[in-house]
């Protein structure tokens, strides 16, 4: 080969180089997140068995696709659940942390629900991406040494400022904290405390999504 023709295919391979570098964030993301057509099949397929039989303080699908989204759109791999439940909030998480790599810890309290929690989780074809744990999350959260990007809470709402106060420090700039049943502010106990102090706090910026009937709020952390 003439000098010339090497020359010529250093430039070629130096402007592809220098292209997908520059290249949009999104666009790289796109291109590492994990695409297992098997793992997708799977939890589908589970979800759509199990619609209409989900009882025990379980969320909706509609929300389910918020914290999905949540998780896919910022990359957030470190997260915790607080309130597991029989495990539906918990599958739509651990589905989005199939394709970004990351793992969730979850955290139930009631011994029956914690149990056909970890059994869906299997049927869901999820469980090498979540630790689920029986225990009383106001004593466990404070002892997990984290760091956490993504936060969900879905337990006892009178509990919800005391959580936020727990997990605060272990959550990175950036992390999001997500809180269940917001919207029912008048009749909850706990709500509308919750929402005056997650509010007040120069670090977070907090709005409410109100696509499902719940009412989800989203609280990113600013600054540490």
């Amino acid at each position: 080969m003439k000098k010339q023709d090497w020359f010529k295919i250093i430039i070629i391979v130096s402007v592809l180089a220098s292209g997908f570098a520059l290249a949009p964030k999104k666009c790289r993301f796109s291109q590492i997140l994990r695409a297992d057509q098997g793992i997708d099949e799977k939890v589908r397929s589970f979800l759509d068995g199990q619609r209409g039989k989900w009882y025990d303080m379980n969320i909706q699908d509609t929300d389910g696709l918020v914290l999905y989204d949540l998780i896919i759109k910022h990359q957030y791999t470190k997260a915790l659940e607080i309130g597991t439940s029989t495990g539906r909030s918990g599958i739509w998480i651990a589905w989005a942390l199939s394709k970004t790599g990351g793992k969730l810890i979850t955290i139930e309290i009631d011994e029956g629900r914690h149990k056909r929690a970890v059994e869906n989780f299997e049927k869901a074809g999820l469980n090498e991406f979540v630790d689920a744990r029986l225990a009383d999350a106001h004593e466990l959260v404070r002892t997990l040494p984290g760091p956490f990007d993504f936060v969900f809470v879905d337990a006892d709402k009178e509990g919800y400022t005391d959580y936020l106060k727990s997990v605060l420090p272990k959550l990175v700039a950036g992390g999001c904290f997500a809180a269940h049943n917001v919207r029912n502010v008048s009749y909850m106990y706990g709500i509308k405390e919750f929402l005056k102090y997650v509010r007040s706090m120069p670090s977070m910026e907090t709005t409410i999504d109100e696509s499902t009937g719940s009412g989800i709020s989203v609280s990113f952390k600013k600054t540490n």
